[in-house]
């Protein structure tokens, strides 16, 4: 059955599940992108759960609670809130939870490049290669790499953006979509606070925007398209990004292309 624009983008938004366990929210058998993988593990304190890679490089991040790893041969230590770290395909870990723990999983195909890793979270590191601030203005925004383009990976780039209050991110509007997916999995913003993620296929067609309401738990693919968010007064807009990319060559984080109709406005 063939959609129409609309309807197809529409369908590009998932709620993720808030029961515990552990739960497929974005993967290629039941969504448009088919690179990235997104998973969520919900673990209540006390709860372990051994996730396993198989055929995938994984890259969990931790955004709510305590938990601790163990039983893998490199990493074995305790992590906190948005500490993340990288395993690579046919390798297993215990995450056990020493407080309700919600854990967002990215995950793509493994070519053979990337070793286990551990990010500790850092607030305190200077702007440079992991702490970033992009933009200016009323697009300006914060960023915290969680696995960067210069870490050994095959396919994926991921993570953390903070919004300034009631912004815009990801402005100008970009796409990649020759290179990369991308997913945004939002975080801390309980209702009644709210942002809009926006999808639109070709440069200044506006008329065709989908506008997605989000909240924490939204997910939205960007398979194609441009791909702007904007947070609603009073809130800011906190997401996990992720960007799996066709090939490994493909990898990289320069390769956006921001839409003309808006560029230098």
């Amino acid at each position: 059955m063939k959609f129409g624009n609309k309807e197809r983008m529409e369908k590009w938004r998932v709620q993720s599940p808030e029961e515990p366990g552990f739960h497929k929210v974005i993967v290629p058998e039941a969504c448009e992108c088919q690179e990235a993988h997104i998973f969520r593990l919900n673990l209540l304190k006390d709860e372990s759960y051994k996730l396993e890679s198989g055929n995938l490089e994984i890259h969990p991040v931790l955004l709510k609670g305590e938990a601790s790893l163990s039983e893998h041969e490199v990493l074995n230590q305790d992590m906190v809130r948005y500490d993340s770290f990288y395993i690579p395909a046919k390798n297993s870990i215990k995450i056990t939870a020493k407080e309700d723990c919600i854990f967002y999983i990215a995950g793509a195909r493994y070519e053979g490049i990337g070793e286990p890793s551990f990010r500790r979270w850092d607030p305190t590191l200077p702007i440079g290669d992991i702490h970033q601030i992009h933009g200016s203005g009323a697009g300006e925004r914060e960023v915290m790499f969680t696995l960067a383009p210069q870490d050994s990976a095959s396919r994926l780039i991921a993570g953390l953006t903070w919004s300034r209050e009631g912004t815009w991110t990801s402005w100008p509007p970009h796409q990649h979509e020759k290179d990369l997916e991308e997913v945004y999995c939002y975080f801390d913003i309980p209702a009644p606070k709210f942002g809009f993620h926006i999808s639109y296929l070709k440069s200044g067609e506006v008329d065709e925007i989908v506008t997605h309401t989000v909240h924490s738990g939204t997910m939205v693919q960007a398979p194609c398209g441009y791909h702007p968010t904007v947070a609603s007064p009073g809130s800011k807009n906190a997401y996990f990004w992720v960007l799996a990319a066709f090939t490994p060559t493909s990898r990289r984080y320069d390769l956006a292309v921001e839409d003309p109709a808006f560029k230098n406005k």
